[in-house]
């Protein structure tokens, strides 16, 4: 339990004893003191005066007083108005800190025996992923290790659409434009090749609209006409129809575009466990529509489309097979669903992490599945974001104007590499380990700026602000875990024995230390809070405030003071401490740590 759940209960215990006032722990208000006033924790007196019907200052005395006497955690208080500031016992907090290190390491504290399903990425096949894919990738893949770390067996799969008209209109580009050109010929990555060809196919069509525009058409009407959309709509129905000429083009470009997803994925640091393809998957679900009409749960329209009426539930009706007998989304996330289920039958929920503009959706397919009997429906949760905009506006791909993944990564390494030699502090590395902390320096950068916001805020994007060695980001994160490295491989010089530290001989605890074990006792509801909530912002939140506090005590406070006493292997063993929740912090994020820098 953390430290300010018992000093709510305490205070509920004396509100009842002096007061004869029962009050919820709901109510309860406590909040970390302020830097500039003495204390810890910080009790918020105003929502309770009426009840307590004293004056302000008798009040804050009373509680204080009684809390001084009968406590188990407060040592001391002090009133500023109305706010009641408490410090915390030495011992208490020792005790905690000795039992932490007695813990075994986070993944051992319990055996992996529930099993979720997790869903990301599921990119199309006719482009690189983007940035937009990244803030997917890096949510679905956080709250994966999240769970992991919790003690969940996690599999993580992503649907693939490589099939649709969109697919279609790079195989036509290709086959008009291409001159038999390949990645290898161009030297570009296969996604990359194949997202040009798709750009190239929506120029050529505006061009071709504008011109049929010109000679008195509509739009919409140009659109019908227009001889390339309706080449790409012959090539859909020719690879429905299985046409071999069709189908050996679309498996040869959709290979091209695979390799070049694995090397970005690889690039990452990404690994699924199952890809599931819309081409396999697209008629899943056809069974279950039958399934359902069988037992009411659908209904068949005179043209022989199939409907689910949802209006009692407030939502509308939807369509599951058109007239012509045909599938659509639903459809086929239906079947999907299922057929996970059935791939791990173990797993108690699935995560769909999907862009908010599909909200809707998968509020009726969760539903859907629901009355359709499976007990599993109800644990089904859309882990839903907002989208990225840039400076200068959305990025659109149909217009080539999406921030690339690969260039982005590039980018991102560049200016991790120029921020680092600014620095100065390069000398001691050799070219080889001056890649790698580029890299994960940009990695984190990257991440950390796109897990922090709360998932379901749209966001900002910003290069340069997410690579500041200073502030809310990775490198200042990672700068603080590499300091404290540092430190300990100062203290293995000089011979300082912190692992065996006797704790009777530490008798006094600064501010700084008592807030770093504090957070460092919060570590575990933080992971918690971040999985209930779907949310890794929350476990951002919590290790820049973990590393920002330990900075303050690193520039407050001399651990290194030529003593060697108990104060020293004291410091040194809380600094170890904080860096390795800081590592298991960013590693349940998905990133490295870097041990200098």
């Amino acid at each position: 339990m953390e430290i300010q759940e018992k000093i709510k209960k305490e205070i509920i215990q004396v509100f009842e004893d002096e007061f004869n006032y029962k009050c919820s722990i709901d109510n309860i208000n406590i909040d970390q003191t302020p830097k500039n006033f003495d204390g810890l924790y910080t009790l918020i007196l105003f929502p309770h005066l009426k009840h307590l019907k004293e004056n302000l200052n008798e009040v804050g005395k009373k509680i204080g007083d009684a809390l001084n006497n009968k406590s188990a955690i407060i040592s001391r208080y002090n009133q500023v108005k109305g706010f009641l500031n408490f410090d915390i016992k030495t011992e208490y907090l020792l005790d905690v800190f000795k039992s932490i290190l007695n813990q075994k390491k986070l993944e051992e504290l319990s055996k992996k025996s529930k099993e979720i399903i997790v869903e990301f990425s599921s990119p199309n096949t006719n482009k690189p992923l983007h940035l937009g894919h990244l803030r997917n990738i890096f949510l679905g893949d956080s709250i994966s290790k999240i769970y992991e770390a919790l003690g969940y067996k996690v599999h993580k799969v992503q649907i693939i659409n490589d099939r649709g008209i969109h697919i279609c209109k790079s195989m036509v580009a290709w086959s008009k434009f291409g001159e038999g050109k390949t990645p290898n010929s161009e030297k570009l990555k296969g996604d990359k090749f194949v997202g040009d060809f798709y750009v190239k196919f929506e120029k050529e069509l505006k061009k071709e609209i504008k011109k049929l525009c010109e000679k008195g058409l509509t739009e919409d009407d140009a659109l019908k006409q227009s001889k390339l959309m309706l080449e790409a709509k012959s090539y859909l129905k020719k690879w429905e129809s299985g046409d071999e000429e069709i189908m050996k083009l679309w498996k040869k470009m959709n290979n091209w575009v695979y390799d070049g997803f694995d090397k970005t994925y690889k690039s990452l640091n990404v690994e699924f466990d199952k890809n599931y393809y819309e081409s396999s998957t697209y008629l899943l679900g056809k069974k279950n529509v039958d399934q359902g009409l069988s037992k009411k749960i659908f209904y068949k329209e005179k043209d022989n489309s199939v409907w689910i009426d949802l209006t009692e539930e407030n939502y509308d009706k939807k369509l599951l097979i058109r007239s012509d007998g045909t599938s659509v989304y639903m459809t086929q996330d239906i079947g999907t669903a299922i057929k996970r289920f059935e791939d791990y039958p173990k797993s108690e929920k699935q995560i769909y992490t999907v862009g908010n503009e599909q909200d809707y959706h998968f509020k009726v397919l969760f539903k859907i599945l629901d009355k359709l009997g499976y007990s599993w429906a109800k644990e089904c949760y859309h882990l839903s974001y907002g989208m990225i905009d840039l400076p200068d506006g959305k990025m659109k791909s149909r217009e080539g104007t999406v921030v690339d993944a690969d260039e982005l990564i590039t980018l991102m390494k560049e200016t991790a590499k120029n921020r680092t030699v600014e620095l100065g502090k390069i000398d001691d590395f050799d070219s080889k380990d001056l890649e790698r902390l580029y890299n994960i320096i940009a990695l984190s950068a990257l991440k950390y700026h796109l897990l922090k916001v709360d998932p379901r805020k749209s966001m900002l994007f910003n290069p340069e602000e997410s690579i500041d060695f200073q502030g809310n980001t990775g490198p200042f994160i990672q700068y603080t875990y590499a300091r404290i490295q540092s430190i300990l491989k100062r203290a293995k010089m000089l011979k300082i024995d912190f692992k065996g530290l006797n704790f009777d001989n530490v008798n006094k605890l600064s501010v700084n230390e008592k807030r770093i074990i504090d957070l460092i006792l919060k570590h575990r509801n933080n992971l918690k809070k971040s999985a209930e909530t779907y949310s890794p912002s929350l476990l951002c939140n919590y290790v820049y405030d973990l590393s920002k506090t330990y900075n303050s005590f690193y520039q407050d406070e001399k651990i290194f003071d030529g003593k060697n006493n108990e104060t020293t292997s004291f410091k040194i063993a809380l600094s170890d401490m904080t860096s390795s929740v800081i590592k298991e912090s960013l590693n349940t994020l998905g990133m490295d740590v870097v041990n200098k820098m």
